[in-house]
């Protein structure tokens, strides 16, 4: 009996396999002819996504120019331009060593000069001249240089960084550095007081005679309000120059004169 069952047996199989077979064929060729794709690849199970720290921070752009200098009003202009773009703070110092050439600048003061003499030794750059716009007190960009400027905000937009919070009491007369961890040397406090919006003064001497120069956000003083250690300390903010004038509260390495952090009134 063995030997007459096992043939049926094998025939079956052959008969099911050569079914199956031809059933998978048919089944292939109506989803090639529908058009079907097979599902794509699984994804590794390690796989995260991208993500891009956003600074917090706003970016500061200090430009020092000067009413008689012939090559500054673009850079006036390009400084303007980029006050636009969300987050960048714009400050517009007026220096005085080029009132000689016979127009003396009406926003200067000895003091911003000084400024940008210190940055000079910062950035380790063999004279000062303008226009120069310094970004975040440790990168500067000569001339009327809009790509290069551009460039230099995209990439300080998007640097990680974690300082301490500033914030301004209530009354608007203090402010306080939050805690955290100081650079190298030490960092100081500093207000920038300045008149916000454009401004525009008609030159009738020297290189610029004829024209009108428009400065953005012109700068009416600067005050040290002291160091800070890595503490939360609390400083008293100077008065007012004018009415409508506001301020820009800098944290500022003592050693390189980077801005770790600013605020705005």
């Amino acid at each position: 009996m063995s030997g007459g069952i096992v043939p049926a047996v094998v025939k079956l199989s052959a008969m099911n396999l050569r079914g199956f077979i031809f059933g998978m064929a048919t089944a292939v060729a109506g989803l090639m002819a529908a058009g079907a794709t097979l599902p794509p690849d699984p994804q590794p199970t390690d796989a995260r996504p991208v993500s891009r720290a956003v600074r917090t921070t706003p970016v500061v752009l200090e430009l020092f120019t000067a009413q008689g200098c012939a090559g500054c009003s673009d850079a006036d202009r390009m400084v303007e331009d980029a006050a636009d773009t969300p987050g960048v703070i714009v400050l517009t110092y007026g220096v005085d060593y080029w009132d000689y050439l016979g127009w003396a600048d009406t926003f200067a003061r000895p003091e911003f000069a000084a400024r940008q003499h210190a940055y000079r030794q910062a950035l380790r750059l063999r004279s000062v001249s303008t226009p120069q716009v310094v970004i975040d007190g440790y990168r500067q960009v000569s001339g009327a240089r809009s790509p290069e400027l551009q460039t230099a905000i995209d990439e300080e937009s998007v640097r990680r960084d974690f300082p301490p919070e500033i914030e301004f009491r209530a009354a608007g007369d203090r402010v306080g550095i939050g805690s955290g961890r100081p650079p190298e040397g030490g960092a100081e406090v500093v207000v920038v007081t300045y008149t916000p919006g454009l401004q525009s003064v008609q030159i009738d001497r020297g290189d610029n005679r004829g024209q009108t120069v428009r400065q953005l956000n012109v700068v009416r003083g600067v005050t040290r309000l002291g160091n800070w250690t890595g503490r939360s300390t609390l400083f008293a903010l100077p008065p007012k120059l004018d009415d409508g004038d506001e301020v820009v509260v800098l944290l500022q390495a003592r050693a390189d004169h980077r801005i770790l952090t600013a605020a705005q009134r």
